[in-house]
Formats: structure tokens, C-alpha cells, sequence
């Protein structure tokens, strides 16, 4: 299947690339509308500016299966992030913000790099406060020869907005679905009224590019995959996630049920997230999204 950017008409890029950088005079990329200039190195919540900032990239093997396939995803670790999560595993990326500015020309020779090593697509790793940058990188990417699909890999606290100038762009989504309940979401990852934007990106996203599709050969190649990180004591608040995605998504949403949480960062600050979760909470996990008649789980 022909990555969706490339059936984009001619020009077509180029006019979202103009839209997309305008947006950041008066910085709306994200939810949080920090209405600063980023064009002139003014910098809000992200703490970014006008070129691309990356902290790492390689072939991963750690994502879904049906995004490694044989070869590995291609995934390029954005620097920052527009949450503050007090448990996060990669902090030291996303608030320490240890990363290296590049230019647009590097950013898509990345990709290209990612391709010729095999990857099966190119995984921007938190791409929110860098859609710009990242979609003018593409442009000169595509002139290099890109032609493997684009996986948008988010916290999904974005811009409907923002997200509507990504159609046609990226073939994969995969937003994390974190929290269903925006105090708590405010309280670890400073993410006011997270729930109610995250379930109106999602379904932008579910809009864009539907289920997900695997091939005959078990590659992801476009769709929409949802992540849910089980919290300890039920901080993350499952049931109502999983009753969101079955009745206003799809019952056949791929969502990967994860149980990898650990107290990294400040979470030893935090009494209730000190501590992994039990098989218990995680078996509950699962056993929520058959209540709710959810398919596609991966574990």
C-alpha cells in the first residue's frame, strides 16, 4: 500500500507546510495555546523553537509487533514534550529536554537513513509541539525517495486543529489514552482536561485513518492503534477509557493493554504511584475491555 503522502496532489504539501508554520507566530500548535512566536525564538510550555530538536533515532524493536515486523520501526525521539508526567520513563527526553537542534535537510535524511535500513516506517516519537517541522521535513524527505508510511506516535493531548492538516499525511496513529479523569490528569501530568480533548483528537485521528490494517506479511501499514498504560489503584481510570473507545471509536480498535509501569522520575514523591502494578490490577485490565465487547487487544 502507497503511503498516503504520496498520493497527496501536487502542491498540496507545500500549502500545509505554510499553514501549519503560520500557526506557530502565535504558537497553537497544542492545547495549550501558548500564543508565543516560535518564528522568532520565543518559546512556550515546550520550550522550542523554530527548527526541529531530536534526541535520538534508530530501528526500535520494542513497539507492537505489527510495527517491527522483521526490520524494526523507524523511530526518531522528538525532544520534549507537552505533558509533564511525574512517572515518565523518558524524562530525561521529554523535561530534561536533552536533544540536539537540527536542520529541516537533517531531519529528512533521517528518515531516509531509517529506510535504508529496513524499517518498516518512519515513528515519530511525540511529534505534537514539532508537526511543522516535522511535515517540512517530509516534504524534502519524499524528494529524497521517503516512501514508507509515517507513524504519528502521541500522548494524544494535540490539536484538532492541528491534527485536520496532518489528513492525508500520516497512514498510522497511535495515541497513548492515559487518564479518564481530568483532576488526576492535572495532578501527574499536568494535563488540564485531558480526557475530553484526548477523546476528541482520537476520534479525529479513528476519522483520518480508520482501523488498523495489517498485511499478509503482518506489517501495520495505516490505521489507528491506542496504547493505555495501567496505572497503580486505578489511577488511570480503565473503565471509562475502554467504554469511550467501544462506543464512540470502534469495537475493533487494535489497543495494546500495557504493564510495563514502573515509578520512574518523581513518582516516589507520590505515595500511590511508588510502586508497579499487580498481575491483579492488570488482569482487571483486561477484563474491562471484554465488558465492553473491545476485539483487538494486544498485551
Amino acid at each position: 500500500m502507497t503511503p498516503s503522502y504520496l498520493n497527496l496532489k501536487k502542491g498540496k504539501l507545500q500549502k500545509r507546510v505554510e499553514k501549519l508554520f503560520k500557526i506557530l507566530k502565535n504558537c497553537e500548535i497544542c492545547p495549550r495555546k501558548c500564543h508565543v512566536n516560535r518564528l522568532k525564538g520565543e518559546k512556550g510550555y515546550c520550550q522550542l523553537g523554530y527548527l526541529p530538536m531530536v534526541s535520538a533515532f534508530h530501528p526500535h524493536f520494542g513497539e507492537e509487533t505489527p510495527l517491527v515486523g522483521r526490520y524494526g520501526s523507524g523511530t526518531i525521539f522528538m525532544t520534549s514534550c507537552n505533558l509533564s508526567c511525574v512517572y515518565c520513563q523518558n524524562y530525561e527526553i521529554s523535561q530534561l529536554r536533552i536533544g540536539e537542534e537540527v536542520s529541516f535537510e537533517r531531519l529528512a535524511e533521517m528518515m531516509i537513513e531509517l529506510q535504508n535500513l529496513g524499517c518498516h516506517n518512519i515513528n515519530f516519537v511525540t511529534p505534537t509541539p514539532q508537526v511543522p517541522q516535522i511535515v517540512k521535513s517530509l516534504e524534502i524527505a519524499i524528494k529524497m525517495g521517503l516512501k514508507i508510511p509515517l507513524v504519528y506516535n502521541t500522548n494524544a493531548y494535540d490539536s484538532v486543529k492541528t491534527l485536520k492538516l496532518l489528513d492525508g499525511i500520516f497512514d498510522i496513529y497511535m495515541p497513548d489514552a492515559k487518564y479518564s479523569d481530568d483532576k488526576i490528569a492535572t495532578k501527574y501530568s499536568s494535563a488540564p482536561n485531558y480526557f475530553e480533548i484526548i477523546k476528541k483528537t482520537i476520534k479525529e485521528m479513528h476519522r483520518q485513518v480508520g482501523d488498523l490494517v495489517i498485511s499478509e506479511e503482518g506489517i501495520a501499514v495505516r490505521g489507528l492503534i491506542v496504547r493505555h498504560l495501567v496505572l497503580p489503584n486505578n489511577l488511570a481510570g480503565s473503565e471509562k477509557i475502554f467504554e469511550f473507545i467501544s462506543k464512540e471509536i470502534s469495537k475493533n480498535t487494535f489497543i495494546n493493554i500495557m504493564d510495563q509501569y514502573w515509578p520512574a522520575y518523581k513518582a516516589h514523591q507520590y505515595p500511590e504511584l511508588s510502586r508497579r502494578i499487580s498481575e491483579e490490577e492488570f488482569q482487571e485490565a483486561i477484563k474491562l475491555t471484554k465488558k465492553f465487547g473491545l476485539k483487538r487487544i494486544y498485551t
